[in-house]
């Protein structure tokens, strides 16, 4: 396949399992291009014109024409510059790889991550949290995270990749929304009766089981095994954590427990207070989940090469 292919295929198929909606991305969409019409051309010029069908500015090509045919990929949840050298130095024993492909963004992905955020509002909002409120929160939490971004030296890894002339690709919230849509439609099928329920339908995936071997598989952070899970919400796409102050619009809004990749001390001690149940599933198994939902679609039975580095592990379910 050409990269520009893989990519093609990723940006769709995540489209396809966006929780907000097929429907509502493409709105999104062709509001994005409405407000590019209304630009003044000096603007136009620094405008993401990729944002324009690729609703999902954390995840690019991050060097490469997209004409490159891929038969050998080197995959793994963060490829940073160590990765980056360890892709060369396997090149140089004699493995023809042809792309990096990460979970987590590097270069202008990275720098615009802050931007996927707001997709958490509608999310939060199909699940009963008041629209105003949750915009409202996250406003100021996109803000925040656009400031810490900004004195980031994002382009490390790309320069990195570039001057070993590899071509480098990250896919982050489209191989997202598969395992939070994987996860919620298998909650909303199974409805577990308590945390342990969640904790073992959990672990009956192998990626979840995978980690538990190795020490960071699912944990009950707040709650106990034998709380009711009652309405269950997976809390897995957006770029990153949202406000620290919508726990309380959450629980209000009738969730009793949340399916989290992580969650920080400050989120912890707000959720902890508003009596929610919070089940830790895994941060790398979580991503590892996913990534491996999205190349199933997206690979198919294509005869591509996948080298495991830096947490992931490739499971097919072909």
């Amino acid at each position: 396949m050409k990269l520009k292919d893989i990519y093609k295929k990723a940006i769709q198929i995540g489209i396809e399992n966006d929780p907000r909606g097929k429907d509502f991305v493409q709105k999104e969409l062709k509001k994005r291009k409405k407000d590019y019409k209304n630009l003044p051309d000096k603007k136009k010029e620094f405008f993401d014109l990729e944002s324009l069908e690729n609703p999902y500015s954390d995840s690019r090509i991050l060097f490469g024409t997209g004409n490159e045919q891929v038969k050998t990929i080197i995959a793994g949840i963060d490829m940073e510059v160590p990765e980056i050298v360890l892709a060369d130095a396997l090149r140089r024993k004699g493995e023809n790889i042809d792309l990096i492909l990460a979970h987590h963004p590097e270069g202008g992905a990275y720098a615009r991550l802050f931007a996927v955020m707001n997709m958490q509002a509608d999310i939060l909002g199909r699940f009963g949290v008041p629209i105003n409120i949750a915009e409202s929160l996250m406003e100021s939490r996109v803000k925040e995270v656009e400031r810490r971004l900004m004195p980031v030296n994002h382009t490390r890894a790309v320069d990195a990749a570039r001057l070993l002339n590899i071509p480098f690709m990250n896919l982050h919230t489209p191989a997202d929304n598969m395992v939070a849509t994987y996860l919620q439609k298998l909650f909303d099928e199974k409805k577990p009766y308590t945390l342990d329920d969640i904790i073992d339908l959990l672990l009956e995936i192998p990626e979840y089981k995978e980690a538990e071997k190795n020490g960071a598989g699912p944990r009950i952070l707040i709650g106990s095994k034998d709380r009711k899970a009652g309405k269950v919400f997976v809390d897995m796409t957006g770029g990153t954590e949202g406000s620290k102050d919508i726990f309380q619009s959450i629980a209000l809004s009738g969730i009793n427990t949340i399916v989290a990749m992580h969650l920080s001390e400050e989120h912890y001690k707000n959720a902890e207070k508003n009596h929610l149940n919070i089940v830790i599933a895994g941060h790398i198994a979580s991503d590892t989940l996913g990534l491996n939902l999205l190349l199933d679609k997206v690979l198919g039975e294509e005869d591509i090469k996948i080298l495991e580095c830096s947490g992931f592990k490739r499971i097919k379910r072909l």
